[in-house]
């Protein structure tokens, strides 16, 4: 996997702690560095552990599923990019009780923004893709993103959330279609 193909990958799988950071936005009177970085390194890590935990689980049985990963690699990702394409149409509330940094919040947020990286690290496994950059790589991308989410909520509004999910599950969509074409010999 290329630099500019991991940064796609990065990109893609931030876009659900893009559109959570901008639904914290939109509470923050005034959007503060502070809390925008500390809610962009709770996202910044957990994405770049997920798929760490992904390579590892996956490294253990990578040699005996080596005929065709190329099609768990797609599957996966057409799954969780197809998962976040349907999420982007589905119409939420918003939450108007302000929006807290607090761990209890947080972590549950972070983990369940971050479990579509944990397939992707499988596939990471199976492509034998450096794992040490490439996580690293994720986690500040999605750091930046995250930050941004907070001060893009706090200006435009709502209305990015839904293009958010979009964008990211097209990226993933493709990014697996474009792994099954390369071990097909397209």
């Amino acid at each position: 996997m290329n630099f500019i193909e991991l940064f796609i990958l990065a990109v893609g799988l931030s876009m659900d702690a893009f559109a959570v950071a901008v639904c914290a936005g939109l509470s923050l009177q005034k959007p503060v560095l502070g809390k925008a970085l500390i809610m962009g390194l709770y996202f910044g890590i957990f994405q770049a552990a997920m798929p760490l935990a992904g390579y590892t689980a996956a490294s253990l049985f990578a040699s005996q599923i080596v005929a065709y990963d190329h099609w768990i690699a797609f599957a996966l990702l057409c799954f969780l990019g197809g998962k976040m394409i349907l999420g982007s149409f589905k119409k939420e509330t918003s939450d108007s009780g302000g929006f807290s940094l607090r761990p209890s919040r947080m972590l549950p947020l972070a983990l369940a923004t971050s479990i579509d990286a944990l397939a992707v690290g499988i596939s990471f496994a199976l492509l034998s893709v450096r794992i040490i950059p490439a996580v690293l790589f994720i986690g500040v991308i999605t750091l930046v993103i995250s930050m941004l989410g907070v001060k893009a909520g706090n200006v435009f509004g709502s209305k990015l959330k839904s293009k958010a999910e979009l964008t990211g599950g097209i990226i993933l969509v493709l990014i697996g279609l474009k792994i099954l074409l390369e071990h097909l010999g397209f």
